[in-house]
């Protein structure tokens, strides 16, 4: 989904756990008091889900008394924080839950529990090694970046191993029982792969940062759309400010809310049976229409050369947007860490 032409570079990311390293954005202040503990944590080598069973045995509570806000990868180091209940009672001592690769950097009490979403975004500073290109070119893609924007697309982890979320939501909707919670999952990941299709048709007619005809349009930093509304000087100015952003569907039921030209395209980028199929599938699963913009600013974006090869950049983005929109947009960037290990090496699943 190339929206400024030709990659630039080619280089590797998440080589180590240091090359990709996530701070989250709190979404509010701690209140200070009540019977939630929270945990402001740095982990490394150890996705969220294994943190929080964690802090479950350190506290002496069922797993369900933990929350948390995101899901943070394991092949990184993080900085999330956690909730955990401990109705009148004081915390066990932090350093029976400190290990290699887990620190607690801060703790507050909090009045609820910690609830899923509840963060302003991510900060991310990431290192590319091996990179290969010239570095002025480089350069002037971050810089078209900075000034215009990424597609704001939905990642490939949203899709599981090898994209196979998707078979799976097909599988649901055709009858196979699944959990609750892992129906959330394909739901969420039949909306993001429909989603990606519109954008992928808006970014090949270049209108994914401008307007159509029967235009949606999103707020920034805010789910809160309107329209459809033609373009106007005011819409001209808001758009160029950043203070919009052209919408796409989160399908539902119901009709989208586009009109005109832009409702075609959308139709149109979703007519292959596999996407009708989708379509279907998530009306009867009763998700009504929601709209989500197509365009995605990094905030803040700045790079350093740490050598000729070695390229760090840093910036922050909104909750529910993904770093790999920006990286995309560089050229061809290989996962290190998706690679199966070697014979003898220490890949496998993340710890559970």
């Amino acid at each position: 989904m190339q929206a400024f032409g030709a990659p630039v570079l080619a280089a590797r990311i998440r080589s180590v756990p240091e090359d990709f390293r996530v701070e989250e954005l709190d979404g509010f202040e701690a209140s200070g008091d009540g019977e939630h503990l929270l945990l402001t944590i740095e982990k490394r080598g150890m996705n969220t889900g294994f943190v929080a069973g964690e802090i479950a045995r350190w506290a002496g509570v069922p797993e369900v008394a933990v929350g948390y806000a995101g899901l943070k990868d394991r092949h990184a180091v993080t900085v999330q924080r956690f909730s955990v209940q401990l109705p009148g009672r004081e915390p066990p001592p932090l350093d029976a839950l400190e290990r290699e690769g887990l620190r607690v950097l801060a703790q507050a009490r909090h009045r609820r529990k910690l609830p899923r979403g509840a963060l302003a975004g991510n900060r991310f500073v990431l290192v590319l090694r091996g990179v290969q290109g010239e570095h002025a070119a480089i350069e002037d893609r971050l810089r078209q970046v900075a000034a215009r924007g990424v597609p704001n697309a939905f990642g490939d982890q949203r899709f599981g191993h090898g994209g196979g979320n998707i078979a799976k939501a097909l599988a649901m909707f055709a009858g196979k029982r699944v959990g609750r919670e892992q129906r959330s999952m394909l739901l969420s990941a039949a909306r993001s792969a429909l989603f990606n299709q519109v954008l992928a048709a808006r970014v090949a007619d270049g209108s994914w940062d401008r307007g159509l005809d029967g235009e949606v349009w999103a707020l920034e930093g805010s789910r809160s759309v309107f329209g459809p509304e033609p373009m106007t000087e005011d819409i001209a100015r808001r758009l160029a400010a950043f203070d919009i952003h052209p919408s796409g569907p989160l399908w539902g039921r119901g009709a989208p809310r586009s009109e005109g030209a832009c409702q075609a395209l959308e139709l149109a980028a979703m007519d292959d049976p596999t996407s009708l199929k989708l379509r279907e599938g998530l009306e009867r699963a009763g998700l009504e229409q929601e709209r989500r913009a197509l365009r995605l600013r990094p905030q803040g974006l700045v790079w350093r050369w740490l050598a000729n090869d070695l390229l760090e950049l840093a910036f922050a983005l909104p909750a529910g947007c993904y770093a790999t929109a920006v990286l995309d947009q560089l050229g061809r960037i290989e996962d290190a860490a998706a690679r199966p290990p070697a014979a003898g090496g220490e890949g496998g699943p993340a710890p559970a």
